[in-house]
């Protein structure tokens, strides 16, 4: 489509009809959904060069863009050169930004980034922290993640369940999976259901930590909870009881997994050739997984 609304634009400016800033902006959106940006950058240039289209979400937009390709450093110039637009930008510019810098493993900038972000006087949301929060519990800084989670209660911010889904997982990676099990157990009192993920995440830690028959009881659980296990759920306990050693029970599990219409996906499936290839499972294995969608 994004062929078509240049093609219209060409004609607007044919006709002596000058496209709006929200056009041009439309335009540079759907080359950015294309991951076209030379011809993001030559919209964004000509909006420049017209004088005073370019607003913050013109910006916003282009920085989404390089920070997709993790063109981080052409990211930042444009941020940068918004104040010499005189632009001021938002909470959608700065968690962007930040987000982009967290995806490419530059933390403490993107922790910078976060602090300024407030000194100027735009106020975080709860996407703004998710993003900080994912990056600091994946790179194994914890007690960092803990004071930004008490900020945001501070704030009297609405934590969701994406938020402590992003702990959970942080405990459980931290290999405090008690934390984890009571922060899980608290989440009714606040207000949250956990959903599939939580499940999924929690049966993980569980079975790193060795405590499989608990990881089966969540998973026996969340469905009279009204949770219902998908394939990433049991492909994360069968390769957990795998890796115990437990492969009868895991073999009970890939059969139920077949029955309920999922498959093995690319991981489990390497586990599970290993096995055949050790004759440590029934051969018949093959023949049901080779059935399943």
């Amino acid at each position: 489509m994004v062929v078509e609304a240049k093609t219209v634009v060409e004609m607007m400016i044919q006709r002596g009809i000058e496209p709006d800033t929200i056009t041009y902006n439309s335009l540079m959106d759907g080359y950015c959904l294309r991951g076209e940006m030379d011809e993001v950058k030559q919209v964004f240039d000509l909006m420049v060069r017209k004088g005073s289209m370019v607003d913050v979400q013109s910006c916003s937009i282009l920085i989404n863009g390089y920070c997709k390709g993790k063109k981080m450093d052409q990211a930042n110039k444009i941020f940068k050169e918004m104040h010499r637009m005189e632009l001021v930008p938002n909470t959608v510019t700065y968690t962007t930004l930040i987000d982009g810098f967290c995806k490419v493993g530059r933390i403490q900038e993107a922790e910078k980034l976060f602090s300024q972000m407030q000194g100027c006087g735009q106020h975080p949301n709860v996407q703004t922290y998710a993003v900080l929060l994912d990056a600091l519990c994946s790179n194994q800084q914890l007690p960092k993640a803990i004071e930004l989670l008490t900020e945001m209660k501070d704030k009297k911010l609405e934590l969701d369940i994406v938020i402590y889904n992003i702990i959970i997982e942080g405990l459980c990676k931290a290999g405090e999976v008690q934390s984890a099990k009571d922060l899980f157990c608290g989440l009714s009192s606040k207000g949250v259901q956990p959903d599939v993920r939580t499940y999924t995440i929690m049966i993980s830690g569980l079975c790193k930590g060795g405590l499989l028959s608990e990881a089966e009881n969540f998973l026996r659980g969340m469905e009279q909870k009204g949770s219902s296990p998908n394939g990433c759920t049991y492909n994360t306990i069968i390769r957990g009881f795998i890796n115990n050693n437990e492969i009868s029970r895991a073999t009970g599990l890939i059969q139920e997994m077949l029955e309920r219409g999922f498959s093995a996906d690319a991981s489990t499936m390497e586990l599970i050739v290993d096995l055949l290839s050790k004759d440590t499972v029934d051969p018949g294995l093959l023949a049901l997984l080779k059935e399943s969608p």
